[in-house]
């Protein structure tokens, strides 16, 4: 199943159900107004919009032309974004650039951090550009959004709790986050809103490709109309979307409507390229002392998208400008 969320109706949007072939949606507000609403009663809405989705690839619902512009983000906002960094190539060239040694629990405890959910970007938005110093920086992920997870949720009892699968383009300001490491109590500022694919879908659409809690494909990501990224997003995320929930968990409970990040997908072979510029940035501080490639300035684009092993596209595509703000 494929969900989405016009922009209109709202500050949450308006639900809809999308063709499996991209080319029409649905409107499932007689099913739930918005998506967070069909998260919140799960159980009852999902059987509804399945039914729906039928009927709309039966052309039985005659549905609306999609255009993709017209779409927000699935959740527009969410009650919370916690993002992860669970693949610890990424996390072992930063600090390697930095002269740094990894944390002494890298291979056991999970790397996390909340960032601000109250006002997300569409998948279409610009990116705004407020000072080139800052050092504007894109990073390519998998996400989920989840159900209600309750306190002391235990990794094999993770998979109950995730409802959807989507991409997400974790904006970075790359020339802001060390003074906010240094004092022990970052990120802040250096975490501007996040943007996400038009679609979100069921676990189930990705078929064995979703298999213990990690998404088993190549996650595209093009700069300026050129491929820098084929990153497979499945053997080398450390810990599963199951180990990140376990450890959400642990010491609180979460609401439906969570949304959970992997953090940047990063493959040890340097022929998969990237999916941020810090990574070509560090590799070059590593080989010769100093980064020379620049971070994002307006008038720069990056495209993230996955496609399925026929290559058929799944989640629509980020596809963003950066502007002079």
């Amino acid at each position: 199943m494929k969900l989405a969320s016009l922009r209109s109706g709202g500050r949450d949007g308006t639900l809809v159900v999308v063709s499996h072939d991209h080319e029409r949606f649905a409107r499932a507000t007689a099913i739930a107004p918005t998506l967070q609403a069909a998260l919140d009663e799960w159980d009852r809405c999902e059987p509804k919009l399945r039914e729906l989705q039928a009927s709309l690839d039966a052309k039985q619902t005659t549905g609306e032309p999609l255009d993709v512009k017209a779409l927000h983000s699935p959740l527009p906002r969410a009650y919370e974004w916690v993002d992860g960094s669970a693949y610890l190539n990424h996390v072992r060239l930063v600090r390697k650039a930095r002269n740094a040694e990894p944390p002494k629990t890298l291979e056991t405890d999970p790397l996390i951090y909340q960032g601000g959910s109250g006002d997300l970007l569409a998948p279409t938005d610009d990116i705004a550009c407020v000072d080139e110093k800052w050092g504007v920086d894109f990073e390519g992920e998998v996400a989920v959004i989840l159900g209600d997870v309750k306190r002391g949720t235990t990794a094999a009892e993770a998979a109950k709790t995730v409802r959807l699968v989507m991409l997400v383009n974790d904006v970075t300001l790359r020339g802001l986050v060390p003074v906010e490491l240094e004092k022990g109590f970052g990120f802040f500022q250096s975490k501007p809103a996040s943007a996400f694919s038009p679609f979100a879908l069921t676990p189930d659409e990705l078929g064995p490709q979703w298999k213990d809690g990690r998404v088993h494909l190549k996650l595209k990501t093009t700069y300026n109309g050129t491929v820098v990224g084929d990153c497979d997003a499945g053997p080398e995320m450390h810990f599963s979307f199951f180990d990140l929930v376990a450890h959400l968990a642990k010491t609180r409970s979460f609401t439906a409507g969570t949304v959970l990040g992997s953090g940047t997908v990063s493959n040890v072979d340097r022929a998969r390229g990237i999916s941020c510029l810090a990574e070509i940035r560090m590799r070059e501080t590593i080989e010769t002392g100093k980064p020379v490639t620049p971070f994002m300035k307006p008038g720069d684009t990056v495209r993230i998208e996955m496609a399925d092993a026929n290559g058929r596209d799944l989640f629509g595509a980020i596809a963003q400008t950066v502007v002079k703000a």
